[in-house]
């Protein structure tokens, strides 16, 4: 611009042809009047075009300083290469992991950066890039000791301002404190489900130990019956004995062994012998049965699913819970009878046991001690309801009355877990246990099962 005024200049003078001693005429001092406004206009237009350069330059600075301390605060290796899978910048996690400088990889095939056995898989990502996205391939890269450290690789295209492919950026994330965290997390894990495990088996061995003095009253009975008979065996036995040894030595009285007859009272042993031994059997039976559900009660191991009336199997487990607790309430059944289900006995019992026992406690105190428990079939489902007199549950408890080891009762009256493992029975019978308050007061449990497992 400069140079095309002084052109100008010179060639007004040239005109002129005398530089100083002539006098401007008018239209001369027009001319260099106009040119003198043309430079300041454009003089101005250059400190304009300047300052807005130095902004530009400033803005571009900040942008590439904001950029810098972004990579510097990535703590996963980046790579960014062009479309043949040559490096064209790297951040200080790659630096930092291989002790090399980002000068030492600009323009190196990135198969160099990485171990032996992963450089042929990297070679493949420029030619992959243009298909598709790689995630979490598992690489190894080489380290400043000379050993290899594996990464969980993303690898993903980078486009030019017109959608066409102008590279690839590698993304990778050092797989082994994954790793570490991964397995100090299962063994935690595994760590918490053997806690529970044992809190569950406590739970149940603390309400088996509840159940004892109603058990031992429920074995007393059969067990006092069969004591008593085997006394009549032995004194029947006794007398079966003389009155044999009698006819091998008076077998030709009769008289004698009639009168001994009747002495012994052989007729009459003869004729109880069969009330006997079918109560002794009878009374053996109900012992077998009683240590069977509690072996089903207190035992960890599966139960296979068997056809069983329900009735019977409510009330056992109702009469096991009143006979122990302190607080004895009256059980009104609206049973159906003759309701058959198939399913796991020994889980439906032990479900029970923990209902009846949180509504028994659940009326400490409250008169008159009434327990209603219901059984009838709904479609194709069997619902059990238990329900006490008590102050019925909370509203804000009612999200959480299954949770493990929520309790309402005092402490060391409760440890949070009968609730939330009858809900896991039920579930794993296929059902559903479900909680809420009855309209005339109290809480009321539900228990729902299929009929047919």
């Amino acid at each position: 611009m400069s140079k095309g005024i002084d052109d100008y200049g010179s060639s007004l003078i040239d005109q002129a042809g005398v530089t100083q001693s002539l006098e401007l005429n008018p239209s001369t001092e027009s001319a260099w009047i106009e040119v003198i406004h043309k430079m300041d206009s454009v003089y101005a237009d250059l400190v304009r075009y300047q300052v807005e350069l130095e902004q530009k330059n400033s803005a571009l600075e900040e942008a590439q300083q904001f950029i810098d301390s972004v990579l510097s605060a990535i703590t996963d290796v980046l790579i960014v290469c062009d479309t043949e899978g040559h490096i064209l910048q790297v951040n200080p996690a790659l630096e930092k992991l291989t002790g090399k400088s980002s000068e030492t990889f600009i323009g190196f095939p990135i198969s160099e950066v990485f171990s032996e056995e992963s450089s042929a898989m990297v070679d493949q990502f420029p030619e992959k890039m243009r298909q598709e996205s790689l995630v979490d391939c598992e690489v190894s890269i080489r380290c400043a000791d000379g050993s290899s450290a594996p990464l969980a690789m993303n690898c993903s295209p980078r486009y030019d301002r017109d959608g066409g492919l102008d590279g690839i950026v590698l993304i990778g994330r050092p797989v082994g404190e994954l790793r570490r965290a991964y397995e100090e997390l299962n063994q935690t894990h595994m760590e918490l489900k053997q806690t529970q495990q044992q809190l569950v088996h406590s739970e149940k061995m603390a309400a088996l130990g509840r159940l004892v003095a109603g058990v031992a009253h429920e074995l007393n009975n059969p067990i006092s019956f069969i004591l008593g008979n085997m006394f009549a065996f032995r004194r029947n036995g006794t007398r079966l004995l003389e009155y044999i040894a009698a006819t091998d030595h008076h077998a030709g009285d009769p008289q004698f062994l009639s009168k001994l007859r009747e002495k012994l009272k052989i007729d009459h042993i003869i004729k109880d012998m069969d009330p006997l031994i079918d109560g002794t059997l009878e009374g053996v039976e109900r012992v077998s049965d009683i240590v069977q559900d509690l072996r089903r009660y207190s035992g960890s191991q599966k139960e296979e699913k068997v056809r069983f009336e329900l009735a019977p199997t409510i009330r056992k487990a109702a009469n096991w819970v009143v006979k122990a607790s302190r607080i004895k309430p009256d059980i009104n059944y609206q049973l159906q009878e003759g309701l058959e289900i198939k399913a796991s006995k020994g889980q439906i019992h032990q479900i029970l046991v923990n209902l009846v026992q949180n509504a028994a406690d659940a009326m400490a105190g409250q008169e008159p001690l009434v327990l209603t428990i219901i059984c009838n079939r709904n479609g194709d489902n069997i619902d059990i309801k238990v329900i006490d007199q008590g102050p019925g549950i909370a509203e804000e408890d009612l999200a959480r009355i299954f949770d493990p080891f929520f309790t309402s009762k005092p402490v060391g009256q409760g440890t949070g877990l009968g609730l939330y493992i009858s809900y896991g029975l039920a579930h794993d019978l296929g059902g559903d246990l479900t909680a809420g308050n009855h309209p005339d007061g109290g809480a009321v449990f539900t228990l729902s099962l299929p009929a047919n497992g």
